[in-house]
């Protein structure tokens, strides 16, 4: 593993962090006495698909569900007829 003095990291910061999640981390030394390790983060988990129908039987919608409470909606934004 590569050591660098903190003014070599300064000057060299971005070639260093391209390097580093190529697999080749480096440390960061002040005077020659280690300070820090710069390490790629390991990667997020790919997100879970989602399941169409995971919840089928669980509950019911009614056939009147796109209707229920429809004079009251259409009076409140202004579509009576």
């Amino acid at each position: 593993m590569q050591t660098v003095n903190i003014s070599d990291a300064k000057a060299n910061l971005s070639r260093l962090v391209d390097l580093a999640p190529k697999g080749e981390p480096f440390i960061i030394a002040r005077v020659g006495k280690p300070l820090v390790k710069v390490m790629p983060l390991d990667p997020s988990p790919p997100a879970q698909a989602r399941r169409v129908g995971f919840m089928a039987g669980q509950f019911s919608v009614p056939d009147h569900f796109d209707r229920i409470d429809g004079g009251e909606i259409e009076h409140l934004f202004g579509t009576d007829t």
